[in-house]
């Protein structure tokens, strides 16, 4: 899964990606690129499954994020040719709600639900200018040739014209799994699920909740599908990088937080995707495996290898609190935890699952 991370200029954007990749900082010369990294998707019960088999092996769900360049008010519609951000499946806008006299605000004034809107709205402008664009060539083929293709293409994107012109994003609109089929090879930004981070000061991030609730973008966000809000602190993130696992802990209690922002930007954007995890376990390896909400058992089978999924047989599950409860599956199985299931099995997150197969 690919997540691009947008936002204004001089609001810690590339900051948060170097801190949740691990990627170097940009060269401080020349012109910015985009750049790629991999965060891995923090998940406790790895490490306790590793507790109980003691594996060679321990791997994490992982999202691939791309940063671009910061973009200005008017400069919305450069996002939609980067090649960077093709076939990405969900956006996090980072958006600044922190002061610094260093670092001017490059509006003027600090204001987080402007520029959450500001920068919705130049998504909305670009994808409109595409929009357009694809009219004015069908219109074209249309007057050739009269194809019912071109016809019925021509009322989908009419239909996201007029959404667009009511400044209503893509992502808000209802489409037919036909219309979603038809868009397949187009690149519509402002359809993306959005993840607003929040980028706090130090003081605030206390009170983080109230901020988010006096400043508008709690209400934002809850009258618009496929938004999600996540506060965080870049200032903090690096602070913590540079401290010990047991300091970095403690710096959290005493600021009344109960895990780094870091990890919560991450599991939301794979929340957001509606992707969950099953787990593998065994004494090679124990494995989270990432796959779509509603996938079956035999799907999520092909997820680990082809022939797996060809060769279904049954999958072994069990659920992950039960298997660490009674700690091991031979004591899952005498219990009656352990279940065997076909093929159109939809698997839960935190399935443990051990899968048989011939081929």
């Amino acid at each position: 899964m690919k997540v691009g991370i947008i936002g204004l200029s001089s609001v810690g954007k590339s900051t948060l990606f170097q801190l949740v990749t691990g990627a170097p900082p940009a060269p401080p010369s020349g012109r910015p690129e985009p750049r790629l990294g991999i965060a891995r998707v923090p998940d406790t019960r790895i490490e306790a499954l590793a507790k109980l088999y003691s594996p060679k092996k321990k791997t994490l769900a992982t999202i691939e994020y791309v940063d671009v360049p910061g973009v200005s008010k008017g400069e919305g519609s450069a996002l939609v040719d980067l090649p960077a951000l093709r076939n990405i499946d969900a956006l996090v806008h980072v958006v600044r709600a922190f002061e610094s006299e260093v670092v001017p605000h490059p509006e003027g004034s600090v204001d987080p639900l402007r520029d959450a809107a500001m920068l919705d709205l130049e998504l909305i402008l670009a994808d409109l200018g595409a929009v357009e664009k694809r009219i004015e060539r069908l219109d074209a083929n249309i007057k050739k040739a009269k194809k019912a293709e071109d016809v019925a293409e021509r009322e989908l994107f009419q239909k996201m014209k007029e959404a667009l012109e009511a400044e209503k994003p893509l992502r808000d609109v209802a489409f037919s799994d036909e219309e979603r089929r038809k868009l397949r090879n187009y690149q519509f930004l402002s359809e993306k699920p959005v993840l607003l981070a929040i980028n706090m000061g130090e003081g605030q991030i206390r009170d983080a909740a109230g901020i988010l609730k006096s400043s508008g973008l709690e209400g934002f966000v809850a009258s618009r599908p496929h938004l999600a809000l996540c506060p965080v602190s870049a200032t903090i993130e690096a602070e913590m990088s540079e401290l010990s696992a047991e300091d970095a802990t403690a710096f959290l209690e005493d600021l009344g937080l109960a895990e780094p922002g870091l990890h919560r930007v991450i599991r939301t954007s794979y929340a957001l995707l509606g992707l969950i995890s099953f787990l593998t376990a065994g004494e090679d390896e124990c494995r989270a495996w990432t796959i779509r909400r509603g996938t079956s058992a035999q799907q999520a089978a092909g997820e680990i290898h082809s022939d797996i999924e060809r060769g279904f047989i049954r999958a072994e599950v069990v659920a992950f609190d039960e298997l660490v409860s009674l700690g091991s599956l031979a004591a899952c199985r005498e219990k009656g935890s352990l279940r065997l299931e076909g093929k159109e099995y939809v698997v839960r997150d935190g399935d443990v699952i051990n899968f048989r197969f011939n081929v």
